[in-house]
């Protein structure tokens, strides 16, 4: 059977939160806040300002997906297409089928069908290398990199009452 990576629809929601709560836990460095992410999970999945590429039969197993959305750089108002995160289930990551290169390839379509350009990197400290190396032979050369200072994938916890103290006392008071 060839993996087709197909359109999520509102129907996906509950596998797409339950593989994008999977990344955050894999892969975020803060605390994940699940109302952000359905918010944005659900107007991909109502094609509002974005879209999400799933691979898996609809009702089934999501075995993985691609969280596109259009917004706007800092600096200028023309619109981008913004790659949230793309995640394969960590049962499927062995098997045949080339999935996260696929979700590449569909990420590049959505580009090349709104005509619009791609943001699109690799945010982690789990098998960076060999990550890096397929988005290359996917897009080309990268157009720079990204550093974390204090923190590290993967490694996000909730903060201790003492610590939000602490940070408090921080602040700068106004």
């Amino acid at each position: 059977m060839e993996l087709k990576v197909r359109v999520g629809g509102p129907d996906d929601v509950d596998q797409c939160m339950s593989l994008a709560l999977q990344a955050c836990e894999e892969n975020g460095f803060l605390v994940p806040n699940p109302e952000m992410i359905l918010e944005h999970i659900w107007s991909a999945l109502n094609q509002h300002q974005g879209i999400i590429g799933v691979i898996g039969e609809p009702g089934g197993l999501i075995e993985g997906a691609v969280l596109l959305r259009i917004g706007n750089l800092w600096y200028a108002p023309q619109e981008v297409i913004e790659e949230k995160g793309i995640f394969i289930h960590p049962e499927y990551r062995s098997a045949k089928g080339g999935r996260a290169r696929r979700l590449c390839e569909f990420s590049k379509q959505v580009s090349d069908t709104l005509g619009l350009p791609l943001v699109i990197g690799v945010l982690s400290n789990l098998r960076t290398q060999a990550k890096v190396k397929m988005y290359q032979r996917q897009f080309g050369a990268p157009a720079g990199a990204f550093w974390l200072y204090g923190a590290e994938t993967g490694k996000w916890h909730e903060p201790s009452l003492e610590q939000t103290q602490e940070a408090g006392e921080l602040l700068p008071v106004t």
